[in-house]
């Protein structure tokens, strides 16, 4: 793949001797590909030998607002959910890493005629868990699209779509949009979503039948602060032991299921703030899950202006900041709500970029950061996974 290093992307460049600490601090390991969606085009980058190259942009000047690494197949396939202030919304695929992209003839994805409805972006691509060329995908307007050749062509789901409570969703600050999905190894009739401003809502049927999942979450900003929907839900996301175990991060508040979405329990004690956008779950060891406070929906800087990650490694019970290599002093980066993931090594990868256009990764659960580009367009969301 066409690149660059690291340090030629964005920022001053670094001498031999500190290329060499890089590569001490990333230890050769499989090789790793992360993919960085920014508000002008797709950075991809792939650690080599423990130093990092980054190359692109990729769909230069189009908003990326959601990317699937899927490792399914020998053959990794990236999908990518791109937006271009010209021709609209897109979703494009490559089977070659990024060296060479393909769109669909038609739209892939697409409102029939009967919606009056129209695509304003796409907003999550997910592989299933449990359907091998099955991809889901999340739009605003909300609905959920599925496909089944790979992400080529997607189907609107229609009765989440035609849901009775839908007349009463109301859009947020960004937009009304199904930004999270979440399928279940165990059983691919089994799929929970969620959507700004309408909740967590889940199917144990495929898609046939919905029925909200909101109990325990609050709506701190609505007359009834516990209605059956109307959350601003940011993210959910699967413990890697419990699949029944889903973590919340929502409009004030974070929050843990422990039966796969039926009822909520508040576990935002020992956060500096319980406002945030993403939630990330390490991909091997149970109880274990990562947010980024922010400050308040009115200040929307990372809490206490420091950039820091917050690991429970109980489920919950507790929070620690992680903070070793980030940086210290006032730190205005807010982090979205797929700007945070985790790849799938273990120890895992865990990795972040912010509106200030930074991306940092972790080789180590999250014990120690290294920035490995800066100077990016606004990040909009990450993605990570090993190749090879």
């Amino acid at each position: 793949m066409p690149g660059c290093r690291l340090s030629a992307l964005r920022g001053p460049r670094r001498n031999d001797n500190e290329v060499d600490r890089l590569r001490r601090r990333w230890p050769a390991m499989a090789e790793v590909l992360l993919t960085v969606g920014t508000r002008k085009g797709l950075f991809i980058g792939r650690r080599r030998g423990g130093a990092w190259e980054f190359g692109g942009p990729h769909f230069n000047a189009q908003a990326i607002y959601s990317i699937a690494i899927d490792t399914r197949r020998d053959t990794p396939r990236l999908l990518v959910g791109g937006d271009s202030a010209h021709w609209g919304p897109s979703v494009f695929h490559s089977d070659d890493l990024g060296a060479s992209w393909t769109e669909p003839a038609k739209p892939a994805v697409k409102f029939p005629q009967d919606t009056g409805a129209s695509l304003e972006r796409v907003w999550q691509l997910h592989p299933s868990a449990a359907e091998p060329d099955v991809v889901w995908a999340g739009t605003e307007p909300a609905a959920l699209y599925r496909s089944e050749d790979r992400g080529e062509t997607f189907e609107l789901v229609r009765p989440l779509w035609e849901h009775p409570t839908r007349s009463k969703w109301v859009p947020g600050g960004g937009g009304e949009g199904l930004h999270t999905i979440l399928t279940d190894a165990r059983d691919p009739g089994s799929i929970t979503v969620a959507v700004s401003t309408a909740g967590v809502f889940r199917t144990q049927d495929g898609g046939q039948t919905w029925a909200p999942s909101n109990s325990g979450v609050s709506a701190v900003f609505l007359p009834d602060p516990n209605p059956e929907f109307g959350q601003c839900v940011h993210k959910v996301t699967r413990d890697a032991a419990d699949p029944d175990r889903l973590y919340l991060q929502n409009h004030w508040g974070v929050f843990r299921s422990d039966d796969a979405g039926a009822k909520w329990v508040d576990i935002g004690s020992g956060l500096p703030s319980d406002f945030g956008f993403a939630a990330a779950a390490h991909p091997h060891r149970g109880d274990t899950a990562y947010v980024f406070p922010i400050n308040a929906d009115a200040d929307r800087v990372p809490a206490g202006r420091r950039c820091r990650v917050y690991r429970t490694r109980d489920a919950g019970a507790s929070w620690e900041p992680l903070t070793a290599g980030l940086p210290e002093g006032d730190h205005y980066g807010t982090v979205l709500r797929d700007a945070l993931c985790t790849d799938d090594l273990d120890p895992a990868g865990v990795y972040f970029g912010n509106r200030n256009g930074e991306v940092f990764a972790s080789a180590d659960d999250g014990d120690s950061w290294q920035m490995v580009a800066s100077q990016l367009p606004d990040v909009l969301c990450v993605r990570a996974a090993a190749i090879g």
